[in-house]
């Protein structure tokens, strides 16, 4: 079992930023992907950025350019540093991590940014 805690998140106004952290703990061998996804209102999750343990990323095309995720594979933690934030960015962010088959999810976290 992998326990997700998630941190950061909040409230920011457009053009802000904010930075999330997740922390992964429990009982595992390694954590191949760790990354984030987010749900809007009447909406479906979607990828938001995720990292492998060697190092690859991968980014959803309206986050490129302003998201950058980072992992400490050490402390079996990964960030999400948000910057130039906009409203359509507002949701519910969940940290996930994917060991072996299995995925596990945090909690979510609320970000929302105000025009």
């Amino acid at each position: 079992q992998v326990q997700l805690v998630e941190s950061g998140g909040g409230l920011a106004q457009a053009g802000g930023s904010l930075r999330l952290s997740c922390a992964a703990s429990g009982i595992f061998s390694m954590i191949y992907s760790m990354g984030w996804y987010r749900q809007a209102p009447g909406k479906q999750r979607e990828l938001v950025a995720a990292a492998t343990s060697g190092g690859s990323t991968n980014y959803a095309d309206s986050v490129k350019g302003r998201f950058t995720i980072s992992r400490d594979n050490g402390k079996n933690t990964v960030y999400l540093q948000m910057n130039s934030l906009k409203p359509e960015d507002t949701a519910v962010y969940y940290c996930n991590a994917q060991v072996n088959i299995l995925n596990f999810w945090g909690q979510g976290t609320q970000v929302t940014v105000s025009s």
